[in-house]
């Protein structure tokens, strides 16, 4: 596993992102896991937020591109701290843009903030998580209306690997099968599994009631 990644598992442990336990999901699951990226709220964290996109942005979709987009709400503050990341880590400019939920019609109108769209521009959409694919319903069609608009792919911080609503393949999947773009993570559920089973590596380890209810979990919503 690279070390960008390891580093981003303790990341979400130490910023209390990532909890094991017991939580009902806004879907009716009983998750023996649940992340909350609004708890990224200092700005070492959401400095460190960004590096951690950009290194995995790097890795899986290189730097050839121009925008960095985020869908409403969460997606606004990732697309500037990447946006910021990228120029610091890479010295590539790249501009931010996101939508807004509503269209504003006075001042700085319209349905998008930050940059405009060009035709032609090559987008990276990011995400904190992506369990249904409804944000990206909303926003892909904003993204195609305001220009041609290449999207070279999406990224979010971790793949839970369940079932999305078709209830056979992650929602990642369904998202690249539907739209045609590439879809990546920086983490999966299964690297962090496997990350902080390692006591040795880690120094930390889940519990065997914690990891026998992620066994469980995943038997059950777990992707073929």
């Amino acid at each position: 596993m690279d070390g960008y990644k390891r580093e981003f598992i303790d990341f979400m442990m130490e910023s209390d992102v990532l909890k094991f336990g017991e939580f009902t999901l806004k879907s009716g699951r009983k998750s023996p896991f649940f992340m909350n990226a609004g708890a990224y709220v200092t700005g070492e964290q959401l400095h460190r937020l960004g590096l951690y996109y950009a290194q995995a942005i790097e890795a899986a979709y290189g730097l050839d591109f121009d925008v960095v987009f985020g869908p409403a709400y969460k997606g606004i503050p990732l697309s500037v701290v990447t946006a910021c990341a990228i120029s610091e880590l890479y010295g590539k400019q790249v501009r931010y843009c996101s939508n807004r939920k509503e269209v504003k019609d006075h001042g700085d109108t319209g349905i998008l903030l930050g940059s405009p769209l060009n035709d032609g521009d090559k987008v990276v959409i990011v995400e904190d998580v992506t369990t249904s694919g409804k944000s990206i319903e909303e926003a892909y069609p904003i993204l195609k209306a305001a220009a041609d608009v290449d999207v070279v792919g999406l990224m979010v911080s971790l793949n839970r690997e369940e079932v999305g609503l078709g209830g056979e393949k992650t929602a990642l999947d369904e998202v690249r099968e539907r739209y045609g773009f590439p879809t990546s993570a920086i983490v999966s559920m299964s690297e962090v599994i496997d990350y902080l089973s390692n006591p040795n590596e880690t120094g930390k380890s889940l519990s065997p009631e914690i990891r026998s209810a992620l066994d469980a979990y995943y038997a059950e919503y777990g992707a073929k």
